[in-house]
């Protein structure tokens, strides 16, 4: 086992699913993983090999609940590494999904991320050393019939960590995404469908969801790409991104060399 950065994990969006999956793991590998979520009472769990998870609360679309949270795990016991898994999903038609839902997706899944990082690098710089994973989707940049703003939100990380990359490397912080496909987790039913009753677009998109969430609960388990993530930390020159699963660095290879439009036909008779 390699601690590259370091043995002290932030994990964001840690009460469930993937992020709950990867707090397992670090801490099982002994890490001591700061598990941060809206909902939680705080406590400590002692895991094997060392580890521990230290549930605290921490809302990554409010400054001072996510100054808190950061400042709290630098004081006690430093910070190495931070794996940005906070997320939500909105459903809906390009042209009418509410503009509200439009922002708070946005809020949560890049401004968040936003917010967590510009917190943690200060840390990460002075030590000259760290690593900031960002938990994205093979979305990011297959973009999705009907959820499309979700896919949106997906894309700007993916343009944000390729940027961050490049900016850090001289402060020896390191930056690498990584893209699930369909992973069974509470995102399916967390997801909200945003959109007016009267949409033109309701009964194709009702159609297209209930396939997303059909093919997301009968895909892989959470642990899978909380797997990849833990090897990105093994890594001290970790690659851009890690796609997820067999099937999806397929499609990623059949993008690079298939003419956009035969692609595009190809991923809108999936959902139709």
């Amino acid at each position: 086992m390699r601690y590259s950065y370091g043995k002290a994990i932030l994990i964001t969006g840690a009460s469930s699913g993937i992020g709950r999956a990867a707090a397992e793991l670090f801490a099982d590998a002994g890490y001591m993983v700061w598990a941060g979520s809206r909902h939680c009472e705080e406590s400590v769990e002692q895991r094997q090999n060392g580890g521990e998870i230290r549930s605290i609360q921490m809302d990554v679309c409010d400054e001072g609940s996510s100054r808190q949270a950061v400042e709290r795990a630098v004081a006690e016991g430093g910070l190495g590494i931070v794996l940005n898994c906070a997320g939500m999903g909105i459903a809906g038609p390009a042209e009418d999904t509410f503009e509200e839902a439009v922002r708070a997706q946005f809020e949560v899944n890049y401004f968040g991320t936003l917010r967590v990082n510009r917190l943690v690098l200060p840390y990460l710089r002075a030590q000259g050393k760290g690593l900031v994973l960002v938990m994205s989707s093979v979305a990011g940049r297959v973009p999705i019939p009907y959820q499309s703003h979700y896919s949106s939100s997906k894309y700007a990380l993916d343009a944000y960590v390729e940027a961050l990359r490049m900016e850090t490397r001289p402060f020896g912080i390191r930056a690498a995404l990584i893209e699930p496909g369909d992973t069974k987790t509470g995102f399916t039913a967390a997801r909200r469908m945003a959109m007016p009753a009267d949409s033109p677009y309701r009964q194709t998109c009702e159609g297209a969801i209930a396939r997303m969430a059909h093919d997301e609960e009968t895909g892989v388990p959470a642990m899978k790409p909380a797997l990849a993530a833990f090897r990105l930390a093994e890594k001290e020159n970790p690659p851009v991104r890690v796609t997820v699963g067999a099937v999806y660095k397929g499609v990623m290879a059949l993008r690079k060399i298939m003419p956009a439009r035969a692609f595009e036909r190809i991923l809108a008779a999936m959902y139709q």
